[in-house]
């Protein structure tokens, strides 16, 4: 670094400002390397391509500058961070133990231990009468801690116990890239085997305790494309490869363990393959042909198939189907598609069905009882809610674990008598530091689209908040791939209320909270529709004085990363601040080149810009490709250097490209995680919480807040 003593504006390997008498740091300026690709007849110029080169030295300087920059020009908040990170820590029992579920013999659980990052999973035997008993002995499966010792980064992915509760079938990444490795354990001797294979994406057991099926991805497209089937100590074999680069495979179990089910899938088709998990060395077979457009799952009980499908039904409905011949001519239908209700999920169970279904962006739970015929729905107390069935695994299970929270309610783990209809809490996520849900309101809100559709904000604050467009808020969306953002409680959210602050979520298009339809709306070429719902949900914001431009802080990640970049350009006069977590913002170079995660399987989702329409289209939003001379508000953007998801290039062209145009004296910095992390950043509890205590100080310092 050099230090400039001439009062310029900014020295270029990252010096210092002169500002009065006293010396700034000045932000790095990436150097620029001519770099031109010709797309569609058109060349483009990206001077700063060359930051794609991982591991050169360059590129590794530029961000460690970058990050000494952050460092440099955030310093005068550390207490502010420190003192977030004690206030949020102390509202965690970080001694606590997780409810436990039956499967087979066993209560299986997580618990977690004051001062140490990560979950112990163990379990207990059931008692003689089925029930869990705490003084029961417990057995310690993974000890997450032993096994991250020296390691920046573990993340456990596979986790099952073989049908005789003897083997564990478990994955470990220690890259934060995804890389997952499959290990078996012995769980009587404690001897482990493995890795048995590398780039591993699912796994499961057969029914015989010694044959293992999984998955694995590309080595370069990281596309989970081949299906494993291995006997215990002997040799892999390949059983089917998916040669179409817009599907994806996975592999599992039906809940009554009867099949190993390999699941392919693209965006807009999915199809089913059942092998006899009793019989592993038999071959799988295909339920229903490939079909593009046509979407099905499945499960089974007692050779009948219950096959969720959208065939002649956008939001799904129902149909059963022998399992000898499971052919449309053979369906009868269980539930009928309806226009406003989404067909979220369907478990089946020996004496029981439950559906999880998404009316009006609100889950909702109901179980069919095979004796009786009678259909019994759980009831929510609140208006503004997230619910969802959990984890159910017994197939003989009377009771359907679900989890309800609000966005005043912690997490609370239930479970449903289907045969009474009622509920029963088992747990509440306990809040410490005197926590308490009637200092808070929550409510849905309706923004008027520009196109006329209504869309939901669900929004929670301070009892006794004044509405006169002076207070900061905290607006959050997605938007993307036909995940809706729930209505869910984060107790680390409470530091922005606790000051005032209020907490909104806009359910823009490109999720499903209003259905298949919601998502059709917000992508390809209707994914503008994500960004300008965003922009009408702020201003309707701004509008009715919840806030003010000047105090409006936004935030998204990933695809809602891509949102973050897409709605600055489009109105920076909008925000007062954005954090914007491993942005999708190069759209363009990410999406030609083919070679790349996630790519062409994205197709489906966002466009193939080797056609010309889509590539105008995506070009006219992509983020990178449409920074301009002009103000824009303070921005945070924060990647890892080894995320696979959206690859740090791309958060680091953005900032320095716009480091070039940008004409206001607003903060921009990029804080980028040198040391094995993953797309959602570190891997161990306080870790991830620190990580949150910053990004909170410098986005409320930017509407001055800083205690």
């Amino acid at each position: 670094m050099t230090r400039s003593l001439a009062p310029v504006f900014f020295a270029l390997s990252g010096g210092f400002l002169l500002m009065g008498t006293s010396l700034a740091p000045a932000p790095p300026v990436a150097p620029r390397h001519d770099h031109a690709q010709v797309w569609h007849g058109r060349t483009f110029l990206d001077p700063y391509f060359w930051l794609r080169e991982k591991g050169s030295p360059e590129v590794v300087q530029y961000l460690e500058a970058e990050n000494a920059y952050t460092e440099a020009t955030s310093a005068d908040l550390e207490p502010f961070r420190e003192a977030l990170y004690k206030e949020m820590l102390g509202r965690i029992k970080q001694t606590d133990l997780g409810v436990p579920t039956r499967i087979g013999r066993f209560y299986y659980c997580r618990r977690t231990v004051e001062g140490l990052q990560y979950p112990i999973r163990c379990r207990k035997p059931a008692g003689l009468d089925g029930a869990f008993h705490e003084e029961a002995p417990e057995e310690v499966l993974l000890d997450q801690n032993e096994m991250a010792k020296g390691l920046a980064f573990l993340s456990v992915g596979e986790f099952e116990v073989s049908d005789g509760d003897g083997r564990l079938l478990y994955s470990t990444d220690d890259t934060g890239f995804r890389q997952y490795k499959l290990f078996v354990k012995d769980l009587k001797t404690g001897a482990v085997q493995g890795p048995l294979a590398e780039r591993v994406t699912s796994a499961t057991w057969a029914a015989d305790d010694a044959t293992v099926f999984y998955v694995t991805e590309d080595p370069v497209t990281k596309r989970s494309d081949t299906l494993w089937r291995l006997p215990l100590g002997g040799q892999p074999e390949k059983v089917y490869e998916e040669k179409d680069e817009l599907f994806s495979i996975g592999v599992g179990r039906t809940k009554d363990k009867a099949f190993v089910e390999l699941a392919s899938h693209s965006t807009d088709t999915w199809d089913r393959w059942l092998l006899p998990a009793a019989t592993p060395r038999e071959a799988f077979r295909l339920v229903l042909p490939r079909e593009k457009g046509h979407k099905y799952d499945v499960e089974h009980r007692d050779g009948t198939l219950f096959i969720r499908t959208n065939k002649d039904a956008k939001n799904f409905r129902l149909v059963t189907a022998p399992l000898s011949d499971p052919s449309p001519g053979n369906w009868k239908p269980f539930l009928d598609h309806r226009k406003d209700v989404l067909l979220d999920r369907v478990e089946v169970f020996r004496g029981f069905l439950a559906v999880q279904e998404k009316q009006a962006g609100l889950n909702r739970l109901r179980a069919y009882d095979f004796g009786d015929g009678r259909w019994r729905e759980v009831t929510f107390p609140e208006p503004v809610y997230s619910a969802s069935a959990t984890f159910t695994p017994e197939f003989d299970s009377r009771l359907l674990r679900y989890d309800y929270q609000s966005l005043t309610t912690p997490s609370s783990v239930y479970d449903f008598n289907m045969a009474a209809g009622t509920s029963h809490l088992l747990k509440r996520e306990e809040v410490l530091g005197g926590f308490d849900p009637q200092r808070y309101a929550s409510e849905r809100l309706w923004a008027t689209a520009r196109d006329g559709a209504k869309v939901p904000i669900s929004i929670v604050y301070p009892k006794g908040f004044v509405r006169d467009g002076r207070a900061p808020l905290w607006l959050y969306a997605y938007g993307s791939y036909g995940f809706g953002t729930p209505a869910s409680f984060d107790s680390r959210r409470l530091s922005l209320l606790d000051r005032g602050i209020p907490f909104a979520i806009a359910h823009i298009r490109g999720g499903n909270e209003m259905g298949e339809a919601w998502h059709d709306d917000g992508m390809l070429m209707k994914k503008k529709n994500t960004f300008f719902d965003f922009i009408d949900c702020a201003e309707l914001l701004v509008r009715e004085k919840w806030t003010s431009p000047d105090r409006l802080l936004i935030e998204g990640g990933s695809a809602g990363g891509l949102l973050m970049g897409a709605v600055t350009n489009e109105r920076p006069d909008l925000f007062r601040a954005v954090h914007a977590a491993v942005p999708f913002v190069d759209v363009m170079n990410t999406m030609m080149d083919a070679s790349l995660p996630l790519t062409v399987g994205e197709y489906l989702e966002w466009g193939n810009p080797n056609e010309k329409p889509a590539f105008d289209y995506m070009l006219s939003y992509s983020p990178y490709d449409n920074l301009a001379r002009k103000a824009y508000p303070a921005i945070l953007v924060t990647t890892s250097y080894n995320d696979s998801q959206v690859m740090y290039w791309e958060p680091a062209k953005y900032v320095a490209r716009l480091r070039t145009l940008k004409t206001d004296a607003n903060p921009l910095v990029l804080k980028t995680k040198m040391q094995p992390a993953g797309h959602g950043g570190a891997s161990g509890r306080y870790d991830a919480l620190k990580d949150r205590a910053f990004e909170l100080a410098w986005m409320l310092e930017q509407v001055g807040v800083t205690k």
